[in-house]
């Protein structure tokens, strides 16, 4: 009984192991049983070839998406003052008062001043 134990536990690390090993590219794991259309069962590693990718990276921080940070930042009536290849700097509102947010002109729009 002991033995049919140690023999479980260890296939489950191998296992374990296993999974670990997967492809870091690879988008998403798939267990399949089948259905209707696709009678496969197995596991199946895959990317996502659907054209649509989730990441979205930015290599430069564009006017359009410091002005959606912004926004998102609480500012209304938020509006484009400056833009050079350091900063991107915008206005508006927020709480009745003028505010002034200066992002960086770099991946993912970090915050200089406000």
């Amino acid at each position: 009984m002991f033995n049919t134990i140690k023999t479980v536990a260890l296939s489950g690390l191998v296992a374990l192991g296993t999974l670990a090993a997967v492809p870091a590219h690879a988008d998403s794991i798939y267990l399949g049983f089948g259905n209707n259309h696709d009678r496969r069962t197995g596991v199946y590693i895959g990317d996502d070839d659907d054209g649509y990718r989730r990441e979205r990276h930015w290599r430069r921080c564009s006017p359009e998406r410091a002005l959606d940070k912004a926004e998102r930042m609480g500012l209304h009536r938020v509006r484009l003052i400056d833009v050079n290849r350091r900063v991107v700097k915008v206005a508006g509102r927020q709480y009745g008062d003028r505010v002034v947010v200066v992002f960086a002109n770099e991946r993912g729009c970090p915050v200089i001043y406000r």
